[in-house]
């Protein structure tokens, strides 16, 4: 199950609305669900939870490109909104059946079950795509001139939408939307 939020800045403070991604199948569709909550083009932030498994957010600021951040690209990569996301990060090509997400390794195993020869040795170091997918990926400073630093977002796990709300003040404002 999945929740879906916009927090849009405005001079009186952020407002809050959930949202039905329904009808979103690529990035430009997320960006553009972003831009339309947007007031005088000022920053637009679009959460995107599944069950504590994964977070998402999409930052968008008038025309700028839009920045991204994943909490866990392997949980994110098995779901279809994940996967959005995740190709936009790793900078999947479609004509490249190498970046297809099937053929990565993301979870570092090929079949999604545990490697027992990783499980007994600790001191293995991770593969360049283990590094490369397993847990957060994309901007990580995404929020920190808005008052939660790169420590503090990494250092989120569940209500991860809840506690990152309380840290731009805007709480309250996303309790009305849940």
């Amino acid at each position: 199950m999945y929740f879906a939020a916009l927090l849009a800045r405005t001079e009186d403070g952020w407002e809050a609305s959930d949202t039905d991604l329904d009808d979103v199948e690529t990035l430009s569709d997320l960006t553009d669900l972003a831009r339309e909550a947007s007031v005088d083009e000022e920053t637009v932030l679009l959460f995107i939870e599944q069950e504590d498994a994964w977070f998402g957010i999409v930052r968008v600021e008038g025309e700028e490109d839009p920045r991204f951040y994943v909490s866990d690209a392997a949980a994110a990569a098995r779901s279809s909104y994940g996967e959005i996301l995740i190709d936009e990060l790793i900078g999947a090509d479609d004509d490249d059946p190498a970046a297809d997400l099937d053929t990565l390794d993301l979870d570092g195993t090929e079949d999604g079950e545990p490697d027992v020869s990783d499980e007994e040795d600790d001191d293995t170091p991770a593969t360049s795509g283990e590094a490369a997918t397993a847990g957060p990926i994309g901007d990580r400073e995404i929020l920190a001139d808005l008052g939660l630093s790169e420590s503090d977002l990494l250092a989120l796990e569940t209500d991860a939408m809840a506690e990152i709300a309380e840290a731009l003040g805007a709480a309250d404002v996303l309790e009305t939307v849940r």
